[in-house]
């Protein structure tokens, strides 16, 4: 299985996850989603997609500035390197091509709070990748302690798991697929 991960990250809480994510897929490609353009995604068979939860949804260019220039005026905030770079997680998903992948997944790093308080962004993300007619097979959060981090303790076993999980999907018949709740963050599996 050809597996491609493409990520957005403002802090490296989302590309840790997503590198967590790859590992468990033994994925082709782990790319940040400025780099993605640049990469023939098309060979894929599964694609996973994700991002941080910023305003109850996607990351907007406006939103990853102000994390950008929040984190600067504190001390030690790591800011990952691209992090306000064009294309965007949301831009990236508007200009995609429908032929990308038979196959997509999506998963975002958000607060441990109420999926109403906070918003999903994997959510977001599968209902852009639904549009393009593209099958969606799974979506997750994984939480973080708060807005700049750290993980909590134990998100990136349970990244590395899903990974594992999302790789055994797409060997299973669609009719094996049974809706999954394992873990603090929410999974949807769908089928």
């Amino acid at each position: 299985m050809d597996a491609i991960v493409v990520y957005e990250s403002v802090f490296g809480n989302t590309r840790a996850i997503a590198e967590a994510i790859a590992e468990g897929l033994e994925a082709t490609a782990v790319l940040p989603v400025h780099e993605a353009p640049e990469h023939p995604l098309e060979t894929a068979d599964l694609l996973v997609v994700g991002g941080p939860t910023h305003m109850h949804g996607l990351a907007t260019a406006r939103s990853r500035r102000l994390a950008v220039a929040t984190a600067h005026e504190e001390d030690g905030t790591h800011v990952e390197p691209g992090a306000t770079e064009e294309p965007g997680l949301r831009r990236w998903l508007r200009d995609l091509s429908p032929e990308i992948a038979p196959h997509a997944a999506s998963f975002d790093t958000r607060l441990d709070q109420s999926p109403w308080m906070t918003g999903v962004a994997a959510r977001a993300i599968a209902r852009r990748l639904r549009r393009l007619g593209i099958d969606v097979i799974a979506t997750e959060s994984f939480l973080v302690e708060d807005t700049e981090g750290p993980l909590e303790s134990g998100e990136l076993e349970r990244a590395r798991a899903w990974g594992v999980k999302l790789a055994r999907r797409l060997a299973l018949p669609t009719e094996a697929l049974v809706h999954a709740g394992g873990g603090r963050g929410a999974s949807t599996w769908f089928g």
